[in-house]
This record gives C-alpha cells, structure tokens and sequence, in this order.
C-alpha cells in the first residue's frame, strides 16, 4: 500500500504537500479550509513585529500568455494560459498579537496537521536579532510546529531584512544562529534564489543550525508595459518597483537551484518550493531529494486554497508508487534523491565521435535551419 506520510525534521505529516505562506495563509479561516481540503501543512504568512502598509492597488496580479500567440500580459482573458504569478506584498500587515490567538485556535482545532509560522526580523543589530527571538517566542508558544525564517523577500528596501539577508551569508549564518538560541521547535530557512551562489548562503544557515532549507522564493522582476498606454501592467501613480515572479515560470530555475543545494548537502533536509502545480512538478523535488514541497501561486487561483491541486498532488503520488510498487516503492523515502547525482558539470556530458558532430545540432532539429552540407 502507497504510503504519503513522512516525517520531515522530526515532524510527522500525513502528506509531503504544504500551502506555501502566501496571501491565503493570512486567514484562520482558509488555513482551516486548507486542512480540510487535505493539504498536510501550511506556512503561515510571514510574521513581523515593524509596522507593515502595503502599496495601493492590487498587490498580486498573474501573467498569461495567448494560446498560440506571444501576448503576455497579465490581463485576464479566454484562450490564454497561466505563465506566472507576480506580486509586490510585504509580509503580513498583522501585528504578532493578532496572530498568536488565531495560531493557537487553529492548532486547537487540527492537532494533528502542521503549522509553521513563518517569520522576519532585521539582522543588523543586537535589538534586530533579538527581535527574531521575541517572534520565535511568541509562536512556538501559541503551538507552532515549526518556523520558517524569511531571508527571501524580494520587496524589502532595508539592507539587513527579507531577501537581502539571504544574499549575505554573515547575516543569514547570524541570524539563524540567534534563532537557534531559544527555539523550541525545528527552524527552516527560506533562501531567496537571486544570489550568485546559492550554495554559500545554505552553507551558512546551516553553520547557524538550521533544520531545513526552503527554495525558491520568487524571483526578481518587474510588469511588462501596456503597448496601449505605455503604462506598467501594474503601477501607482506610474511608478512601479521590483517584485515577485512566481508560478510555472521558475519551476527549471527553482530546481536548478535546489540541485545545487541537495548536492552540495546530501545528509541535509530541504522543502522544495517554485512552479508547482501538479504532482509531477513534485516529483521533481523529490528525485533531486526533498522531503516535502509547497505550493502557491497553483493554490491562490484554484479557490485560494487549492482544493484541486491537493487532490491532484496525493492522487497522483499515490498512482506513481502504486505503479512502481514492484521496485518495492512505498513512500517518497524509497526513490528520495534518485536523480540528485545525475546533474553534473557539462564537461562531464558526453561528446559523439568526430565524425558524427554536425554543429551541435541535428537534422530538422526543432528551432535549427537544416544544416548546410560541407564540401
């Protein structure tokens, strides 16, 4: 019999599949529908203790591309299909008074599924660390299972907060480090993928006493611009600045980066997270050796919450290992990593012999003009 349930940093989920923090996550009430939908965790968005007034308008708008067309836009229409999420929101807009009641009545009321309280302090002094330690506090006391650390936000202007953080491994080892210190319960940290080399800052955070790494949070970008008016498809008052971009668009790049970090760190635990929309997309992070994943942008357009999409995820998860039941899989522990070792340097790739190499590519290779015979 196939077998969902895992044990992640000593935690036990009934499934490896977790509602990412996003704008959903803010309500107790969808965290509870969450639950009821099946999803076997969800991180709450993140929690801070500076005051938080997001920008006018829509804060999370979504790219679509004309089905047999090149319009990308994010106006929505028929005939066209999701490319990507995009988004400017800071963290939650809730004081942490708001939500450790509202932790504690959900953990109450679903015991036995995980809450991870996602959180983000300053890194630059003593008072900014030791705001990280009043948040750890403060939710692991109203019942949080595990916490995330936000070193990924790509919105943030402070040099010493959100993604900024998780480019500078000091900071990320610091601030872990500080963390570490007083939590009670496993601490995950979440990386930002726009840094050079991933790697260094994972390094770090461990050096600090993460549990986990999570990846990839969005990715920096900015709207394209309306043809029409010449405007940003989002703006205030014309002026925009770098936010998020999320959805199908990462997935190869979230898990370009997180090869790189199961590889370098084959002993360690990480949650995989980008382009997720279906169990296929999982599977990716589990061959390169995840433990469980999360999912987002998927879950905020199928009711918020995602009741399809988990359904796709454990439905199809359980098919897979029934299909492979003869190679004696039962969980996601027996084919874990399976494909980690098969991303390599390309000096490593093969070459053909000298006489079969046309140039790189073949004959009525899809994207090529047909090679032009030699003399």
């Amino acid at each position: 019999m196939a077998d969902l349930s895992t044990v992640f940093t000593g935690i036990r989920f009934e499934n490896p599949f977790l509602l990412a923090s996003a704008p959903p996550t803010e309500s107790e009430s969808n965290i509870m529908r969450a639950y009821e939908a099946g999803w076997g965790g969800v991180v709450t968005k993140t929690i801070g203790l500076h005051p938080v007034v997001n920008v006018r308008g829509p804060k999370t708008k979504f790219l679509r591309v004309d089905d047999g067309g090149t319009r990308i836009s994010m106006a929505k229409r028929e005939n066209s299909t999701l490319v990507a999420s995009w988004n400017w929101e800071l963290i939650s807009d809730k004081p942490m008074d708001w939500w450790l009641p509202r932790i504690e009545n959900i953990k109450r009321a679903w015991p036995g599924r995980v809450l991870v309280a996602s959180i983000m302090a300053g890194s630059g002094t003593d008072k900014e660390l030791q705001a990280w330690q009043t948040l750890v506090e403060g939710v692991q006391g109203a019942g949080a299972d595990a916490i995330e650390l936000n070193f990924s936000c790509p919105h943030m202007d402070r040099v010493d907060m959100g993604a900024n953080v998780g480019k500078d491994p000091v900071l990320c080892s610091v601030s872990t480090q500080a963390v570490k210190e007083v939590a009670k319960v496993p601490v995950w940290v979440k990386l930002t993928p726009a840094t050079a080399d991933i790697v260094e800052e994972a390094e770090a955070t461990f050096r600090g006493g993460a549990d986990a790494i999570v990846s990839s949070n969005t990715f920096p970008s900015v709207p394209l611009v309306d043809p029409d008016t010449l405007e940003f498809e989002v703006n205030v008052d014309g002026y925009v600045s770098s936010g998020g971009l999320g959805g199908p668009a990462i997935l190869a790049q979230s898990l370009a980066k997180m090869a790189q970090m199961t590889q370098a760190f084959p002993g360690r635990e990480f949650s995989g997270i980008g382009g997720i929309s279906g169990w296929i997309h999982a599977l990716n992070y589990f061959l390169l050796g995840c433990g469980t994943v999360q999912v987002a942008t998927a879950a905020m357009l199928d009711h918020a919450i995602g009741p399809n999409v988990i359904r796709d995820l454990t439905d199809g998860m359980d098919a897979f290992l029934e299909r492979h039941a003869d190679r004696g899989w039962t969980t996601l522990a027996d084919f874990r990593g399976l494909r980690r070792g098969n991303i390599v340097a390309q000096s490593q790739i093969g070459r053909p012999e000298s006489s079969e190499y046309h140039g790189g590519y073949e004959e009525e290779a899809e994207g090529y003009a047909r090679p032009v015979p030699t003399a």
